[in-house]
């Protein structure tokens, strides 16, 4: 009898203790709870929570936690998505530049490997090609190849272009680095040195070696010079950059030069690698045939670390813990809230409600390109995608949250239209389901979106972007709107997909006359062409018989190995043109005919 008792004290004992953990997590979404997870997330124990870092770790574990303790069931490999990122490149030890009379030439003084630089190696001549263009447009024409062989020599050029105090000036879309690298490889070039005239920079420095968000090189070696070790290169010929550049603004017209040296130079780079991880769970619907389809809230959880330059940080100059509290702290604490309460209510649930916090996205939407591409459920199935980004600080004269991708379903104007009423805050809409932020990924995959935040503020990408910023009431008030469209979407009709915008984004499009009409993966580094994840229905692609999965691996006969090498051969067309394109599928060569 005694022993009988014991047990039942034990038990009753149990249940109480388990009933004190659950109650740690309010099945309500509250601003102390909220102010609670993005005190955590923010705070400076995490120090931004880069990828690869032990915050990044720590806040995946964090809202794994969370995701559990809330009776989720947790997807992947115990909630964790793990994956590889490169998080930062650096010049290697072996980085060399020698010529005759050359001295003793120092790496990362007179001379620096760039991040997009092949690790490669030459030994050949010179010759220098201006600003290292070949434009034959309607609006501009400039050769600096003209009559110049390159062929199996280093291309030294200048950075931007004869034109540095025009604003609109039409070499702007054609000067960056990559385009100018293309176009002397495209010529035989055995490398590439980049010099900084002095309107670019006053002082005689080389670029800095920065990580540019793109693990592909550019598939020879690249490097930037100062300009007193390119006046010895040009000494045989009696010029100098300073003369070179002044003759080529005052007259207009390209100068090119053969000259007398042979430059024996290695590149080497290093990339940095780090597992990195998305944190998923599933709340599985009640209705046994609708649970099978899936409404999927998500956030991404990192931020810029330390900042720095090219970080993305606005405050660059001096590192410092850039905490994130409303980007993206205030989406990923959001997301947690609502599968807790949606935990709590699953019973009204008809269909599954997967949750996902992202990593990556500051890096190019890494996290939810990898959840994309190796998805837990049939994204076929999925009936919406809902993505908080930046939803803690509504600006205090409009109080307003934007909605996007309000046009990505026949439906989702409607629905909000309802839902919107009688909140002490403004809603906008906009249609366009391409976007800034993780919903881009889903909606390259044909399903309806719905982004939202308070926009951005001072505080945005910098170290100022704190906790005691947040207004933890407003964000409540954001995420009841939530809850109640994440409960229509969960149990009402199909939504019918609709495309509304380009597939693309504006970043790598604002400079074209012309548009292929495929989502470019942004990201590989396999330099083995552009895959095509996703194409526009009606566009040039589409009608030339392009399809997902395919390999874009040259334009008009032009190789193309990577995002940057499509950019620049889309720019050279024009409207109206029609062009050869070869991909390879299921690896064999096609070559399609595309009229733009």
């Amino acid at each position: 009898m005694m022993k009988n008792s014991l047990r039942i004290f034990l038990l009753a004992g149990l249940i109480i203790f388990s009933k004190s953990l659950l109650a740690q997590f309010s099945a309500e979404i509250t601003a102390s709870d909220l102010k609670k997870e993005i005190g955590y997330l923010a705070s400076d124990s995490l120090k931004g929570r880069k990828p690869g870092t032990p915050g990044d770790t720590s806040a995946a574990a964090y809202i794994r936690d969370c995701f559990n303790k809330a009776g989720i069931k947790l997807l992947f490999d115990k909630g964790f998505q793990k994956f590889e990122v490169v998080a930062d490149v650096k010049a290697g030890t072996n980085n060399s530049f020698a010529f005759a009379g050359s001295g003793d030439l120092i790496p990362g003084t007179d001379f620096t490997p760039l991040s997009f630089s092949a690790t490669a190696s030459a030994t050949a001549g010179v010759v220098f090609a201006g600003y290292g263009f070949e434009l034959n447009l309607d609006s501009l024409k400039w050769n600096d190849y003209k009559n110049l062989d390159v062929k199996g020599k280093w291309v030294m050029i200048l950075r931007g272009d004869p034109e540095p105090d025009k604003s609109n000036s039409f070499f702007i879309p054609y000067e960056q680095e990559r385009s100018k690298v293309l176009t002397a490889k495209d010529k035989g070039a055995a490398g590439v040195f980049l010099v900084s005239p002095s309107d670019i920079e006053k002082k005689d420095v080389i670029m800095h070696l920065q990580y540019d968000k793109s693990p592909s090189d550019a598939g020879l070696p690249v490097f930037s010079i100062t300009r007193a070790l390119a006046d010895k290169l040009l000494a045989s010929m009696n010029y100098t950059v300073a003369a070179l550049e002044t003759e080529m603004k005052d007259n207009h017209k390209p100068v090119s030069l053969l000259l007398g040296t042979i430059v024996k130079a290695n590149a080497e780079i290093i990339k940095t690698k780090v597992i990195t991880q998305n944190v998923a769970g599933i709340i599985t619907g009640t209705d046994p045939v609708l649970k099978n389809e899936y409404v999927i809230i998500g956030a991404h959880f990192d931020h810029l670390g330390m900042g720095g330059e090219g970080s993305g940080s606005r405050a660059p100059e001096t590192p410092a813990i850039h905490n994130g509290a409303d980007d993206n702290a205030s989406g990923t604490a959001g997301v947690i809230e609502l599968a807790q309460k949606l935990a709590a209510n699953r019973d009204q649930l008809k269909r599954s409600v997967v949750v996902v916090a992202f990593t990556g996205e500051e890096m190019g939407l890494l996290g939810s390109k990898e959840f994309v591409s190796k998805p837990p459920v049939d994204l076929k199935k999925v009936n919406a995608m809902v993505n908080l980004d930046m939803i803690g600080r509504f600006n205090k004269e409009t109080k307003t949250i934007s909605i996007s991708g309000t046009g990505t379903s026949t439906e989702s104007d409607s629905i909000l239209k309802v839902l919107e009423k009688k909140r002490d805050f403004k809603v906008t809409h906009s249609s366009d389901g391409y976007g800034p932020s993780d919903h881009a990924s889903f909606y390259s995959e044909n399903m309806p979106v719905f982004y939202f935040t308070t926009g951005v503020h001072d505080q945005y990408h910098t170290p100022a972007d704190d906790a005691d910023l947040i207004d933890y009431d407003g964000e409540v008030a954001v995420l009841d709107l939530v809850y109640a469209l994440v409960n229509n979407v969960s149990n009402g009709k199909k939504l019918i997909f609709h495309e509304a915008g380009s597939k693309q984004g504006t970043k790598y499009s604002r400079n074209l006359k012309v548009t292929l009409g495929i989502v470019p993966d942004m990201v590989s580094s396999d330099n083995d062409g552009l895959r095509v994840d996703g194409v526009r229905a009606g566009g040039p692609a589409d009608k030339a018989g392009i399809v997902k999965g395919d390999r874009i691996v040259s334009i008009e006969g032009q190789t193309v190995t990577n995002i940057y090498d499509y950019m620049a051969r889309l720019g050279t067309l024009k409207p109206g043109q029609v062009a050869s394109v070869e991909i390879v599928r299921k690896n064999k060569k096609q070559v399609l005919i595309v009229q733009f």
